[in-house]
């Protein structure tokens, strides 16, 4: 099937985070895209009763710009209150978003993204009309001439282009419940199909078929993307002990005839043939079949013994061929992170390793719609303060401690580097990338705000990187993290969306061991007393204290993501 990028066609609507209404300003001209000169995707993500949150990007189709200025108006009584990636200043109904000094080159068919908060009574009508250094830009209307590239199956190239997703009710409760909680509740988030009893509903939380009953009464007559986790593999996680799992090494079996067979069955039901299901399958469990085996320092017997007995490759094949046979279901296999697979002997291995299980068990590249970096991890999604290229001294970056000869600093770089890697070993040149964004934004009063002192090359890393951790090995629970970029389609080259696929609040293990029916075993990486091992470079482990299971709620994890929020809140 087609899956052909049409970024500059690239259904582009407008949507009402409230009510769900889609406007479109001027409809595009599926001529022909010199017609187009510019196009704007202006989404409301969150709204309450006095204020929203809006994210705006832009795409240059004219010629190359050293500066730019977006303008719109309002047809009612929305003012401005903060912005983030823009200078933004308001008269009267007018706003005029300029570039800030980091962002004011702007290719032709560059694109540039900038959000910001507003305040509103009555209704926060949508603009109808936007301009770029003048002139007015086209909006596509979804209903045609692109459309997000699809094909006579209705399959489209990128499921988020156009659509809402899917707000989980019990995540968002929990939010909620939390002071100042409710300026992200009503965020999308991914819900975790992390053991068998998960697809039925476990001691008493929605069951599969609950969450696609409610993401279609949320859905009206627009889009929406469902967001799933297909978590359960036999050995899973062979390198960490807080996600084991419920299923031991051998049982392949089960796996596909008790998770994935009752999965897809549900996914099929045409009932739900209306939703894009966005499916993540399986992480954390091929880039360990890399790293974490044979003579390596970081090798555990457990990934041995999976790399051994094949089964992580079975059954992510066959999770792919089952789920990919279903028309409306995108999988999104997941490719671990930059500070995991960056280097250069994990960087083409994953890609060979990832190319073998998309073609096993039945599965085809076709069964693969792109690839998730960063899920539930903490990687910042772009480093502004230094590059790989940098040198102090005479000295790589790639020297310092940090980076430690890795060829990628930040998630952004490393998906987009990586998707022409897939692509490369075989697979369809129009698959997407997704970046977890749910914990990476990494602000508050320790961001730093320009490249650290030039004494050395570990000065200046330390002193300028956004990711606080004390070593890019750290997973659990990490202090001084905070939400990143909001969900939004389609913000960068090769992007298909930033999501949230790991629900922020929710704990990654438990700080000591707590006994459980759950499968999931205490890892040492999750005690903040903990001194490290060969994956972390026997480093602290930068864990929050007192966090329960993973999965579990963890209230004060939540306070301090939106404490260190990246955009503010």
């Amino acid at each position: 099937m087609s899956r052909t990028k049409s970024a500059l066609l690239g259904a582009l609507v407008l949507l009402a985070g409230a009510s769900g209404t889609a406007v479109a300003a001027v409809p595009a001209d599926p001529a022909g895209i010199a017609a187009i000169p510019c196009t704007v995707d202006y989404k409301v993500q969150n709204q309450w009763d006095t204020g929203f949150t809006a994210a705006v990007t832009v795409t240059n189709n004219s010629a190359a710009k050293t500066s730019w200025a977006v303008n719109w108006a309002y047809a009612g009584n929305q003012k401005v209150t903060s912005g983030w990636n823009a200078k933004i200043s308001q008269s009267g109904t007018a706003v005029t978003a300029a570039n800030e000094t980091y962002n004011g080159t702007l290719a032709t068919g560059g694109s540039v993204s900038f959000g910001f908060n507003a305040s509103y009574s009555g209704t926060n009508a949508l603009p109808t009309s936007f301009t770029l250094d003048g002139v007015t830009c086209n909006v596509d209307d979804g209903s045609g001439g692109g459309g997000g590239g699809s094909d006579p199956s209705g399959r489209v190239d990128n499921p988020y282009a156009g659509a809402k997703v899917y707000v989980n009710p019990e995540w968002s409760a929990k939010a909620a419940a939390e002071t100042g909680g409710s300026r992200i509740s009503n965020q999308p988030t991914g819900v975790w199909l992390d053991r068998i009893a998960a697809i039925n509903g476990a001691s008493g939380s929605m069951g599969l078929r609950a969450h696609l009953d409610a993401a279609l009464a949320q859905k009206g007559s627009g889009q929406e993307v469902v967001q799933l986790v297909v978590y359960d593999l036999p050995g899973r996680d062979c390198a960490a002990l807080a996600s084991n799992g419920e299923l031991g090494p051998t049982e392949i079996d089960k796996y596909k005839t008790q998770f994935i067979d009752p999965i897809a069955a549900i996914l099929a039901d045409s009932k739900y043939a209306s939703l894009r299901i966005v499916t993540t399958i399986e992480i954390d469990s091929l880039p360990n079949l890399v790293t974490n085996t044979g003579s390596r320092a970081t090798a555990t017997p457990q990934c041995d013994t999976m790399l051994a007995n094949g089964n992580y490759v079975k059954g992510v094949g066959y999770a792919l061929a089952k789920l990919g046979a279903i028309p409306n279901v995108y999988n999104y296999l997941d490719a671990g992170h930059h500070g995991w697979i960056g280097w250069d002997d994990n960087f083409a291995p994953s890609a060979t390793l990832f190319k073998q299980a998309a073609t096993s068990e039945g599965a085809t590249v076709d069964d693969v719609a792109g690839f998730i970096t960063n899920t539930a991890n903490y990687s910042a999604l772009k480093e502004n303060n230094f590059t790989i290229n940098d040198t102090v001294n005479g000295t790589s970056v790639r020297q310092s401690k940090w980076v430690d000869w890795n060829r990628y600093v930040d998630e952004l770089s490393f998906a987009q580097a990586f998707r022409n890697q897939l692509v490369s070993v075989g697979f369809n040149s129009g698959i997407g990338m997704l970046i977890d964004t749910s914990r990476n934004g990494w602000g508050g009063t320790a961001r730093p705000t320009g490249p650290g002192a030039t004494t050395s090359v570990d000065t200046y890393v330390d002193g300028g990187r956004y990711d606080r951790r004390i070593h890019v090995g750290n997973w659990c629970n990490q202090a001084g993290a905070g939400l990143g970029e909001r969900p939004q389609a389609s913000p960068a080259t090769g992007i298909d969306a930033y999501v949230w696929m790991k629900p922020p609040g929710e704990s990654d293990g438990s700080s000591s061991a707590i006994a459980n029916d759950e499968g999931k075993g205490f890892d040492r990486m999750c005690d903040p007393t903990y001194t490290g091992n060969p994956r972390n470079n026997n480093s602290m482990s930068g864990a929050l204290p007192n966090a329960p299971l993973s999965g579990h709620w963890f209230s004060a994890q939540f306070q301090q993501l939106m404490t260190n929020a990246y955009p503010p809140l």
